[in-house]
């Protein structure tokens, strides 16, 4: 993946790629329509503890996996993207959500998916 100077966008092939960024100050969702990729992108220097308590005071996940990853409130990622997505997003997100759960992906309530971490 390759960040473009100029965004807070990543890129791969071509392609935008969703992501929950993650800064001191804000949480955002970056390219909401892209439903075949997803992760969180913490910028800047974020530990562990302090991404805990931004995650959890924005309502939108929890650590997992002992800080590898982050299980991502779907109901937030819902209202984060509501009104930025094409017609076509309420299928490609069930569509996210159902291989999610193929793979695991998904809590014990089915109510966050499990992204992986990416700093920078």
């Amino acid at each position: 993946m390759v960040d473009t100077p100029s965004s807070t966008v990543t890129w791969e092939n071509g392609t935008a790629v969703m992501q929950l960024i993650v800064t001191r100050s804000d949480v955002e969702l970056a390219e909401p329509d892209d439903c075949k990729r997803f992760s969180v992108r913490v910028a800047g220097e974020v530990d562990a503890a302090e991404l805990e308590r931004i995650l959890d005071a924005e309502g939108v996940g929890e650590l997992a996996d002992g800080g590898e990853h982050v299980f991502v409130s779907i109901e937030a990622l819902r209202k984060l993207a509501s009104g930025r997505t094409g017609p076509g997003w309420p299928e490609g997100f069930a569509a996210m959500l159902a291989y999610a759960g193929s793979k695991g992906w998904l809590n014990d309530a089915a109510d966050r998916v499990r992204a992986h971490i990416e700093r920078g």
